[in-house]
């Protein structure tokens, strides 16, 4: 088998399940494909919050270098992990189905958000989900939780945390599913944008290789998230922003895209809630959507809220 492409990836098992299973897709289709692991900032800096280092950009830069020097070929990610404006050359060749894009709360000893003690403290490293369950139960401890997902799971195991909140998608891929205690509705604990669902990067021009890539691209995903993205990118795309955005196809074939901002300093203010829906039927609509649903939220003080990130 020809050494037709590169991936690049980070070297958490997550991350690794991930590019394999790319991997797997392209060899199924006659090319051959190899991975190039990698350590990132954002893998290495685990002392502070990502909204305090660099964002998000942290996990994936070192990934685009190696896509720049002709290392690699492509770079699957978690979408949720890219940044809203990717540097000039590179482009998102394909966004994959969606695993499951709920929260899961994973505690030892407590089934549920509702049965965890007063003052009981919660692991989390997204100001997204700080505020959103503060929202719910002001009175929890929600502490900070960085690591990969193996790292964030020993440290609940060693009794850091009464409970932590990962994504679902995550979870299930590895064959942790059996770990979560409960899931929460996208409804009450709205997901971030890109949830559950993998992106591939490319540089700008490789047209044979996004030939490729297009026949894995699952366009109901890609329209949702790009929707999503869209909330961000008009509010400011910053790691700071305690944003959530999450939409979902209805039978009729609206998208309704659900959003939520909480306050970057002080989460126990009040949540700014904003629904929209529209037919969308291409990346424009599904942008021109996300942007209306950033302007619902400006409209009820955002702007506000934005000024402290």
């Amino acid at each position: 088998m020809n050494n037709d492409f590169v991936i690049a990836t980070r070297e958490s098992r997550l991350a690794l399940w991930q590019a394999e299973h790319v991997q797997a897709l392209l060899r199924a289709r006659g090319l051959g494909v190899e991975l190039l692991g990698m350590t990132t900032r954002g893998d290495q800096i685990l002392d502070r919050t990502l909204s305090k280092v660099g964002g998000k950009g942290l996990f994936v830069k070192e990934l685009e270098t190696a896509l720049e020097d002709g290392r690699a070929q492509l770079a699957v990610h978690s979408l949720k992990d890219v940044p809203m404006e990717l540097p000039e050359g590179f482009v998102l060749a394909a966004v994959l189905e969606r695993e499951d894009p709920r929260d899961a709360l994973v505690s030892p000893r407590y089934e549920s958000l509702d049965a965890l003690p007063q003052g009981a403290r919660v692991g989390t490293s997204s100001l997204r989900r700080v505020t959103q369950l503060k929202s719910r139960r002001p009175d929890l401890v929600v502490e900070p939780l960085r690591g990969n997902l193996d790292t964030r799971l020993r440290k609940l195991d060693e009794g850091q945390h009464d409970a932590i909140v990962l994504a679902a998608a995550g979870l299930k891929r590895l064959n942790l599913a059996d770990r979560i205690r409960q899931y929460f509705d996208v409804d009450t604990m709205i997901p971030c944008a890109g949830q559950g669902a993998l992106g591939i990067e490319i540089r700008a021009g490789n047209t044979a290789l996004a030939a490729h890539l297009e026949a894995l691209a699952h366009r109901p995903t890609w329209l949702a998230t790009a929707a999503e993205r869209a909330v961000s990118r008009a509010l400011g795309g910053s790691c700071s922003m305690p944003l959530a955005a999450h939409a979902q196809w209805r039978a009729d074939g609206q998208l309704v895209l659900s959003t939520a901002l909480g306050h970057p300093i002080h989460p126990e203010r009040a949540l700014l809630r904003a629904t929209e829906q529209a037919v969308v039927a291409d990346l424009d609509a599904a942008e021109a959507l996300g942007r209306r649903a950033a302007d619902a939220l400006r409209g009820q003080g955002a702007d506000d809220y934005l000024k402290d990130v």
